[in-house]
């Protein structure tokens, strides 16, 4: 990408056609750099028509994020947080760290069309496209320590589950301890990181990536089955849509501070994809221990009947898959 090339394609989001002559007027840049700009857009996993005579299009527009219309979406609830939206930065959870320490307060939201260094769980790299997903981070403050936030995850996957079933993801499932999946695919995932004293008070960095329309040279490059919003029929603004998701956090965050996870363990249950099945849980040395999945606790690990008897495990020190 050009320094240009999200601003060209910001104003071709009406799907109409548009010379060059006209974008580059809009943007002080000459009709050459509009060209450069739009030149590899297919790596973005988007298509742009040019035809001679009338200008670009883009054959699949893309609906845009724009704060205002976030915040419009959000109404009275706008003023608990502090959005901004970036066209490209390399990870909106290490920009988020870095407001955090320098005082940002609850609340603070940093979305991002395209993070060139976006972080999964377990150093694994997050690929998106423009328009294709919500990738965003939100700071919360809590005052006890990193002990107590151990079920923060399963948390943040209920809230993202409650708005995606309510716009029709019915099937949406949270497997342990940070995925959202449809049908054994991967719908959406949550990285948390912390900083602070041991006993409080703790910086929570809650990352979310939520797949809404993949274009399939983005899926190729992805090391697991995964799925999207659009194919399984839930189409919603996405604008929308994370106004939506940000209030239903910050519920969900406000009760967690105040009562920890115990009040939304039942629920996490019955979400679980694997709950009350075998199961094989890998541990970070490569070693694989089987159980069923009994449930999880009151501080949101993973309690699992093995052959030795109980066990409890914690997130990010594992990984579990479903047995054959």
């Amino acid at each position: 990408m050009t320094p240009h090339t999200l601003e060209v394609l910001r104003l071709l989001e009406d799907g109409e056609f548009h010379s060059g002559e006209t974008l580059g007027r809009a943007l002080g840049i000459t009709r050459g750099s509009v060209s450069n700009a739009l030149a590899d857009v297919d790596t973005l996993g988007l298509t742009v028509y040019k035809v001679h005579g009338r200008g670009y299009r883009l054959v699949t527009p893309v609906q845009w994020l724009s704060r205002d219309r976030i915040v419009r979406h959000l109404g009275r609830q706008a003023a608990r947080f502090d959005i901004d939206v970036l066209d490209q930065t390399g990870s909106t959870n290490t920009d988020m760290l870095d407001r955090a320490a320098r005082g940002a307060r609850s609340g603070c939201v940093l979305a991002a069309e395209v993070q060139t260094r976006g972080r999964g769980r377990r150093g694994r790299d997050w690929y998106s496209s423009p328009g294709g997903a919500l990738t965003f981070s939100i700071l919360w403050r809590f005052e006890q320590g990193a002990g107590f936030l151990s079920g923060l995850s399963l948390v943040v996957g209920v809230a993202l589950a409650r708005v995606l079933r309510k716009h029709g993801a019915a099937d949406v499932m949270l497997k342990w301890p940070n995925d959202l999946l449809w049908r054994h695919l991967k719908l959406a995932g949550i990285l948390i990181e912390l900083a602070g004293d041991a006993l409080g008070p703790t910086v929570a960095v809650i990352g979310v990536g939520i797949n809404l329309r993949m274009p399939e040279s983005v899926n190729a490059r992805i090391d697991q089955p995964v799925v999207d919003l659009a194919k399984i029929g839930v189409e919603e603004d996405r604008n929308r849509l994370f106004a939506e998701i940000l209030g239903e956090l910050h519920s969900v965050l406000m009760e967690f501070s105040a009562e920890g996870f115990a009040p939304f363990r039942e629920e996490w249950d019955r979400l679980h994809v694997y709950h009350d099945k075998m199961v094989r849980v890998r541990m970070p040395d490569k070693s694989e221990i089987e159980g069923r999945v009994q449930g999880v606790a009151d501080d949101g690990a993973l309690l699992l009947h093995t052959r030795a008897g109980p066990r409890k495990f914690y997130g990010g020190e594992m990984s579990l898959r479903g047995t054959a």
